[in-house]
């Protein structure tokens, strides 16, 4: 076995020098192979080759954990053993997310009974609490049924509730922006719409003598505005949007009008005003009898570019049936604020009264 030229002082015999030069002489001496089992000489290995062999045979000892079958059990240089050696001693990294070994943890048995007792204590008093704050927020009739005759209605748990009501709110008046749009739709995606008015569909007989009044202006006076007047000086946009309807259900129509915010610029409200009433008194409640609607809406909504004051429905002017001769149109609210046969529209500096926030609803009710 021939080895490398590094090597040979470890291998020549002991009672006999050698100069650099010999192994080269003997190797000159050396007769031919003519033998398959004769090992042809192996060149001697450079300076340059010596660590390519190192680093193979310690990748080889570190993939096998055990000494390479290649290697015989002549003797190594003390080179050779530390660059093993080392090799061998390295751990491999684990991984960030790699699973790693519970360590043991131990706890004396006076100690855990300890801290069981206190968490059994601390989980009890979090649910007495919760019981105790949901019973507080609970309606009256559901509080009597469950057998509680004590009066829990209290000015601080209206003022609660209504808070918590209007975190969407806050949210999305935060997200809110004029440049935000609903989508349009195609004449092709019209879908029906139902009538949808609160209680009975009023008589048609009070259009003749329809009129909107406008207040709160810049001028101080009150404006009375005739369905002829609104469409003969406002410019009528087009627009096929969908309503969608707090109950559940939406339908896309082509709505035609004027746009709310032509008509703040041609009547500015006052400076100070930042909300507008809209109101309508042709509404009738379940059974027939005056239920004047009303709606509070901030102005930078009324100014959205697709916010109208609807004159026509799906081509034709609008029926009893959808709030003819005028209604409100704010495809970036649910339909109840879409206020039908509009009567007036009052500017104001404070969010006036709204229908339906009075009865428990959300006074932004934003899409």
């Amino acid at each position: 076995m021939n080895h490398n030229e590094n090597c040979g002082d470890s291998l020549q015999p002991k009672d006999k020098p050698s100069t650099n030069l010999e192994p080269k002489q003997r190797r000159a001496k050396l007769p031919k192979a003519d033998s398959e089992d004769a090992n042809p000489p192996v060149p001697a290995a450079t300076e340059n080759e010596k660590p390519a062999a190192v680093e193979a045979i310690t990748k080889q000892l570190i993939a096998d954990r055990s000494p390479s079958p290649s290697v015989g059990p002549g003797p190594q240089t003390d080179e050779m053993a530390t660059v093993v050696a080392k090799s061998v001693s390295v751990k491999t990294p684990q991984s960030f997310f790699g699973e790693r070994p519970l360590p043991a943890l131990e706890i004396a048995p006076r100690v855990l009974r300890y801290q069981s007792r206190r968490d059994f204590l601390a989980f009890g008093a979090g649910t007495l609490a919760a019981l105790a704050g949901a019973g507080f927020l609970l309606p009256r009739d559901t509080l009597s049924r469950s057998g509680v005759r004590r009066n829990m209605d209290s000015a601080e748990k209206e003022c609660f509730l209504n808070k918590a009501l209007r975190i969407d709110d806050h949210v999305a008046e935060a997200l809110y922006s004029v440049n935000r749009s609903v989508p349009t739709y195609t004449r092709s995606q019209i879908t029906p719409l139902k009538n949808n008015y609160n209680g009975s569909t009023p008589d048609p007989g009070y259009i003749p003598g329809w009129k909107l009044a406008l207040d709160g202006l810049v001028s101080g006076l009150s404006i009375s505005l005739d369905i002829r007047n609104l469409l003969t000086r406002f410019s009528v946009h087009e627009q096929i949007t969908r309503l969608v309807c707090v109950e559940g259900w939406s339908a896309i129509a082509w709505w035609a009008g004027l746009r709310f915010d032509d008509l703040l610029r041609a009547h500015p409200p006052m400076s100070q005003a930042k909300w507008a009433s809209v109101e309508s008194s042709v509404n009738l409640d379940a059974s027939g009898n005056p239920d004047p609607y009303f709606m509070s809406v901030d102005l930078a909504t009324a100014r959205h570019p697709q916010t109208l004051l609807v004159t026509h429905f799906n081509g034709q002017p609008l029926t009893v049936e959808h709030g003819a001769p005028l209604r409100l149109l704010v495809p970036v609210k649910l339909g109840l604020k879409n206020v039908k046969a509009i009567t007036r529209i009052t500017y104001v500096a404070e969010e006036p009264r709204d229908y339906w926030a009075e009865r428990g609803y959300s006074r932004y009710d934003g899409i």
